[in-house]
């Protein structure tokens, strides 16, 4: 995985994430820490689509730390975010540190 797929993923997570927040009224922070808490839905019908936004914000935390994570190390490479930027406008691989 590269640091485009990485962005790519996010976006696409947070348009998820957007339809359960206009769906449901909450962000989906607020979401997911009543929900790993043990909340779970009076409502069966709603369980699916609880398990399925809990997992695509779990999954959003996991590709924002990638991200994170991929960036602090290109910085300590001594490459400025100017730099990141240029191979990223050309759609050069950039890997994600693992």
């Amino acid at each position: 995985m590269d640091l485009q797929e990485i962005m790519a993923d996010i976006h696409a997570i947070n348009e998820d994430l957007e339809a359960y927040e206009r769906k449901y009224g909450v962000l989906s922070e607020t979401f997911y820490e009543s929900y790993i808490s043990g909340e779970e839905p009076k409502d069966d019908v709603w369980v699916l689509d609880w398990a399925d936004w809990a997992g695509a914000y779990k999954l959003l935390l996991r590709r924002r730390e990638q991200y994170r994570h991929t960036i602090q190390v290109l910085r300590e490479e001594s490459q400025t975010l100017i730099d990141i930027i240029e191979r990223t406008v050309r759609h050069e691989s950039i890997s994600v540190a693992q």
